[in-house]
């Protein structure tokens, strides 16, 4: 077949060869009707170029159409050889101060962060080296192909628009000059002529729809029955489906199949057979059969040799115009007019319509080619951007469905020119006021999201495959909102006003959807079957976090705006609150003589949702009415007397208790996907506009309410009202033998609600809550990092919040508070907090994990131990709140706040009749500190005549009131002051009290409104300067002991290199850290050390902390905790012994107790030294012998160690062992609290005792010896002797150690 076409296709060659490109331009000029011409010469010629066997030839095709087809219209639009006329051309026209180089795929691109609009303002690598961004901050990136260079563009950058190559051009250019005056009128004419034509013809035969038949004025006589089996890409098949596929259709080989698979993906199409129909047919078949099984079937369509012809040359066509019109700007400006020009068909009839709406129908490498020419001629062209970006605006809808309904990739798509056209402001503002572009973009999407439950909010669960699939596409119309948002107005039109508020209105309706979406209800019982789906909606909050930021930007610009949308907003939530109390009876809740009306409402028994976007948006405007002092200019203008404060906390705090009880434990049958839910809740992608909002909710409704009534409804929503309106009722619940989880669960939710009343009352660091700028916040952020340890630049900005700009704003501050440590040979270089910075650490920080707030924690007080200062962590001073929030800090003055600290107190100072904890109790030190260092700043910053209404400190130095008559918070903080089981505290306790002098002493000195003084505050401050001398005496002894230590040592190391001058070297190295090894290490004073004795000195005792290898849980090694055992290994040894010959004869009767002199048999007990709580071994250790009796059912195999002999392996370094021997503290540790030798007999009363117990014991010997016959008067006599008064201390160990000291002892008289 081949052989037979070879002479013909050679023929054919030499006769297109002959033709001349010249005489057919000639020809064309003369002709009356040009169109009808051109369309004969192309449907004469382009079937006898292209297609002309079953593999392309692509150079041949290129070089003959260049000679037959493109040379005679480059002839006909130059009107003389195109080489002189393309130069004239180019020499005649104003180079651009554009630059438009369109990215290749992986080629580097640039953003300027200092200088870009928004980060998609890019520029290519030539013009970056050549602009003055290059010494700026900059990103870097690889392009994914299909964007430009924005050089030139001045709306894209803050300054520098231009590189040095573009500059020069800036200066001849006149914004506004029509670039056809540089053109004569005949080469415009004929120009307009030849690309209306060809432009039409390309777009014509693109669009074309049939298989086998042309277009009338394209038909030819002679029609051959050649065809292609055409096979089309899609995203829903692999490689493998389709090389598969095709070596059964088309009997190829695998190499083929390969390079046809590869080329169908790079280009979108590819001819897969050729010859006559029915046997193109046939392949066809084939392949929809193969492959329809999963999925929907491979595209292939049979198509005449003729369209497909015409097809490559349309192709070929529009890349021809689109390096024609690079050598004028006329000729670029003529062909714009030639495709925005509307058809004869009305709207959407021009070229660029017709185009933009078949995108879906056309192959991938079609799209890229109309793509490209778009962008060099439409979007290079500042007059005509504008017009396109008015028919891509209208089109939008039509384009986005297309594209959610296409399956190929958002970069082959035509709605991926929204990123080109929305992130220009002046076409974005343009379009929003003209063309209502918010409203249609938001509109768009709701229409994709069609699932709503009854109540109308979105719905994800269950949804199918596809619902997934175009859920996933539909997002990229939340990224074109971020674009048109992304830069915002400098100056508001009526008209521009109007349009956002619109916009606005259709954004409440996207978030009201999703007011409430996903409710959960806790699972009690059994585990839940099946995980819900939760990621769908957590995904569009992630997409929209941006987007609902940037709105409380644009409202923020202008205040009529925002008053409008604040109104609209409240409405909104009103709406969703409609059904506020439906089937929720009201109740009414009274402590300490106030009573509040709610509802009755169980987080832990109802349906409650983590997301409330709409609640949220409100509390960010509310801000913002304070921010920019809006709700101080224009209160009239507000609705702020319509505010129900009740509506607007409850389902931020149903949330927040959500939280609270999931971290009890309460709703650990959910299972991971509410876990999950609220990691990112609290995560840094979501929490600005999630958990940061929730808070500010809490903080506006307490601000506008009774404080009083808020702690009463939150302390029923907590579900604690009852612990704190009863009174004693913490002593009945812990009386009654209560299941523990419940008593835990009460105090995890008693934790976590003072948690949340530190944060409302601490929180103040957003712009508008506390007299702040958005740079303090960064900076406590990045204070609050660093207090947990080091971190590197990149650790550290992962851990703060992006903008939509993807700027954390960190490089501004940074150096304001830390230092950088340059990296040494290895590692890298980290930053470290400023030590003056510490004063600012709060340790109940709201953006802290669990695990980084202990280890926060933990890191400052080492640092303050370190620098020899008390490890209390007192709360910083804060900044004063803003007039709309000033209310606030009264809760911490109100009295249920004081109830619930007096509660907690009184808890810890009978510590053994109430179930509570010593993180309630840190957490209500904390408040008590917070409320100190408010009234504190209250005082110093007092204006003259004005009053204090603070008054914390007369508040806690009054008793209880006359029911019970409880002390007052004061005294009971000196009771607790001393109480050994709070060491931890002592510091905190101290600070409060000498913080409370320092108030009292202020408040004399003003003598505003004395305090009554309290006796135990004097004594106490007292007996603490005798500490602090007696202390200070104490130092001042170690440090000349130290020194002189130090004096020796010096002494002794000159000594010793003068011996081993060698060594010398090593010594100085070792120098330093001896020497920071002995600053650190405490020495005991000679005059310290005191003798022993009944009247011994008190040492202080060092507390142990282990750690379980099982179950990674810390303990104090304490006689009455719970036992801590080593794994050990006990056997019979000889090693020491000096008979080794010796048998005991009656083991029975051997008592191992005594043991004789030659040592015959001893036992050696060794451990490897791993700690274990008791119960947690015992555990194992049963697993073990389980396993063991399941193995031996199993298998009849050995193992290295006898199980019924008791012994197992050491869980962590399976060491051998057979017994577990448990840790006790030295003895003198234990009875040095417990032994009082005040009570201890004198030696007259011991021997008189001894020699009665020996009597006794004689007595006894004597009744075993005599017949039982002996008299019951005798019997009496020994039972009077028998129990005379021992010594015996009492046994100061709790029953887990005796267990294990049993178990022990029991394991080495057996093996020994």
């Amino acid at each position: 077949m081949a052989s037979e076409l070879e002479p013909e296709l050679q023929a054919t060659d030499r006769s297109l060869l002959d033709c001349s490109a010249e005489e057919i331009a000639g020809k064309w000029l003369q002709a009356t009707d040009l169109t009808r011409e051109v369309y004969q010469h192309l449907a004469h010629y382009v079937p006898q170029i292209y297609c002309r066997g079953p593999n392309p030839h692509p150079q041949k095709e290129d070089m003959l159409a260049q000679h037959v087809l493109l040379g005679p219209m480059e002839w006909y639009l130059c009107g003389e050889d195109p080489t002189f006329g393309f130069s004239k051309l180019e020499r005649a026209n104003k180079p651009s101060h554009l630059c438009g180089r369109v990215f290749k795929v992986g080629e580097p691109t640039y953003s300027c962060r200092d200088c870009a609009v928004d980060p998609t303002c890019v520029l290519c690598m030539k013009c970056f080296l050549g602009s003055i961004h290059r010494d700026h901050r900059y990103r870097m990136t690889t392009s994914g192909g299909g964007g430009f260079c924005d050089c030139g563009d001045i709306e894209a950058w803050k300054e520098g628009p231009y590189c040095q190559k573009h500059d020069l051009n800036t200066s001849e250019t006149d914004e506004d000059e029509d670039p056809l005056v540089h053109l004569s009128e005949d080469v415009i004419a004929r120009t307009y002529n030849i690309f209306a034509i060809m432009f039409r013809y390309a777009v014509e035969i693109l669009t074309w729809e049939k298989e086998s038949e042309l277009p009338a004025e394209l038909e030819t006589e002679e029609q051959t029955d050649t065809y292609y089996c055409m096979l089309f890409n899609d995203e829903v098949h692999t490689y493998e489906q389709v090389i598969y596929t095709l070596q059964k259709a088309v009997n190829c080989t695998q190499k083929e199949a390969i390079g046809f698979a590869t080329t169908v993906d790079r280009d979108g199409r590819r001819s897969v057979r050729y010859g006559d129909f029915q046997y193109c047919e046939q392949a066809k078949s084939v392949i929809v059969r193969n492959t329809s099984r999963q999925t929907k079937p491979l595209k292939v369509q049979v198509m005449h040799s003729s369209i497909v012809a015409h097809q490559n040359f349309g192709l070929k066509l529009l890349s021809w115009l689109g390096s024609i019109i690079g050598f004028s700007d006329g000729l670029r400006r003529i062909l714009c007019q030639v495709g925005l020009q509307e058809g004869p068909d009305g709207e959407n009839s021009s070229l660029v319509d017709r185009l933009m709406l078949s995108d879906s129908k056309l192959w991938k490498g079609a799209r890229s080619v109309y793509h490209q020419l778009f962008m060099s001629s439409l979007l290079m062209d500042l007059k005509y951007k504008k017009l396109f970006a008015i028919r891509f605006a209208k089109n939008y809808e039509r384009l986005q469905n297309d594209y959610v309904t296409d399956d190929h990739d958002r970069e082959f798509s035509v709605a991926d020119l929204s990123v080109q056209i929305f992130t220009v402001p002046s076409l974005a503002r343009m379009l929003i006021t003209e063309e209502n572009l918010m409203t249609t973009i938001i509109r768009t999407f709701m229409d994709h999201l069609r699932h709503r439950d009854s109540q109308g909010r979105f719905q994800f669960e269950r949804y199918t495959a596809l619902q997934a699939f175009k859920f996933r596409r539909v997002q990229s119309l939340i990224l074109d909102l971020k674009y048109v948002l992304i830069s915002k107005p400098t100056e508001w039109s009526d008209e521009l006003r109007q349009k956002f508020l619109e916009g606005f209105d259709a954004f409440l309706e996207l978030l009201k959807c999703m007011q409430g979406m996903d409710p959960i209800t806790r699972q009690v019982g059994q585990h839940i079957e099946m995980e819900p789906e939760w990621e769908a909606a957590f995904t569009l909050q992630m997409k929209l976090t941006h987007v609902i930021s940037m709105m409380q930007d644009w409202c923020a610009l202008d205040e009529k705006v925002l008053i409008e949308a604040y109104k609209k907003c409240l409405a909104v939530l009103m709406q969703c609150h409609g059904g506020f109390t439906d089937g929720e009876q009201p109740i009414t809740l009274s402590i300490c003589g106030h009573s509040v009306e709610t509802i009755r409402y169980c987080v832990s028994q109802e349906k409650v949702s983590i997301h409330l976007p709409v609640s949220r948006l409100l509390a960010g405007l509310h801000v913002l009415l304070s921010k920019s002092e809006v709700a101080y200019k224009f209160p009239e203008l507000l609705p702020l007397s319509e505010l129900s404060p009740p509506m607007l906390i409850e389902h931020p705090l149903r949330c927040l208790v959500l939280c609270a009880q999931v971290h009890a434990g309460m709703w650990r049958r959910n299972g991971f996907s509410l876990v999950n839910q609220i990691y990112y809740y609290h995560n840094v992608k979501c929490r600005r506009e999630m958990f940061d909002k929730d808070i500010i909710m809490l903080q506006t409704g307490v601000s506008m309410m009774d404080p009083n009534h808020f702690l009463m409804i939150m302390l029923s929503r907590f579900e604690l009202y009852q612990i704190f309106s009863t009174p004693d009722y913490g002593k009945r619940f812990s009386s009654e033998v209560t299941h523990k989880d419940v008593v835990q669960q009460n105090n995890t939710l008693i934790e976590e609600m003072l948690y949340l009343i530190i944060m409302l009352v601490g929180e103040r660091f957003s712009p508008g809550v506390g007299q702040v700028n958005a740079t303090d916040e960064i900076k406590r952020e990045i204070i609050h990092q660093l207090s947990i340890k080091p971190m590197a630049h990149s650790e550290l900005v992962k851990s703060l919040p992006e903008d939509e700009n993807k700027e954390t704003g960190m490089e501004a501050v940074i150096e304001a508070v830390a230092h950088f440590r340059k990296p040494g040979l290895t590692g890298r270089g980290m930053y470290e907090l400023k030590p003056e910075c510490a004063k600012e650490f709060n340790l109940y920080f709201y953006h802290f994990s669990r695990a980084e707030q202990s280890k926060a924690e933990e890191a400052q007080r080492k640092l303050k131990r370190q620098n020899r200062e008390d490890t209390a962590l007192p709360p910083p001073v804060l900044p004063p709140f803003c007039p709309l929030f000033a209310s606030l800090v009264n809760i911490l003055q109100s009295d249920v706040m004081l109830c619930i600290m007096r509660t907690i107190l009184q808890w810890a100072v009978e510590h053994n009749g109430y179930a509570w904890s010593e993180s309630m109790l840190q957490r209500v030190l904390h408040l008590i500190g917070m409320a100190l260092q408010e009234e504190k700043q209250h005082l110093e910053n007092v204006v003259e005549e004005h009053v204090v209404t603070f008054a914390f400190t007369q508040k806690i130095s009054k008793p209880g009131e006359a029911p019970n008559n409880s002390p007052s918070i004061l005294a009971m903080l000196e009771t607790l002051q001393n109480a050994p089981y709070l060491e931890v505290h002592k510091d905190m306790i101290r600070w409060i009290l000498k913080t409370f002098n320092a108030i009292k002493k202020i408040r004399e000195s003003s003598s505003s409104s004395p305090v009554a003084e309290t006796e135990g505050t004097i004594m106490e401050e007292s007996s603490r300067d005798k500490d602090k001398a007696e202390r200070k005496r104490k130092a001042e002894i170690a440090r000349l002991r130290r020194e002189k230590i130090m004096a020796q040592m010096s002494e002794m190391q000159r000594h010793f290199i003068d011996e081993n001058k060698e060594l010398f070297q090593q010594t100085l190295e070792l120098e330093a850290s001896a020497s920071a090894v002995l600053e650190n290490s405490p020495v005991v004073s000679d005059k310290t050390l005191i003798a022993l004795g009944p009247a011994k000195t008190q040492v202080s005792e060092q507390r142990q902390f282990v750690t379980c290898i099982l179950c990674q849980e810390e303990q104090e090694v304490k006689v009455e905790n719970k036992a801590m055992v080593l794994a050990a290994f006990v056997q019979r040894s000889t090693v020491l012994s000096k008979n080794r010959s010796k048998v005991i004869e009656d083991p029975e009767k051997h008592d191992p107790l005594f043991m004789h002199p030659d040592l015959s048999c001893g036992t050696h007990t060794g451990s490897c030294g791993h700690v274990m709580h008791a119960h947690c071994w015992q555990r194992y250790f049963d697993s073990v012998q389980a396993k063991e009796q399941r193995r031996q059912q199993r298998l009849r195999l050995h193992t290295s160690y006898d199980v019924e002999n008791g012994e197992f392996l050491c869980p962590l370094c399976e060491c051998l062992s057979n017994t577990v021997i448990p840790l006790l503290l030295p003895p003198r540790n234990i009875f040095n609290r417990r032994l009082s030798f005040s009570d201890q007999p004198n030696l007259t009363q011991w021997i008189g005792t001894v020699s009665e117990q020996i009597k006794a014991l004689q007595a006894l010997r004597k009744e075993e010896s005599v017949p039982n016959t002996a008299s019951s008067k005798n019997a009496a006599s020994v039972d009077e002797l028998q129990h005379p008064g021992g010594f015996k201390p009492e046994n100061p160990y709790s029953e887990s150690i005796k267990e294990m000291l049993t178990t022990f002892g029991t394991a080495t008289y057996k093996i020994g």
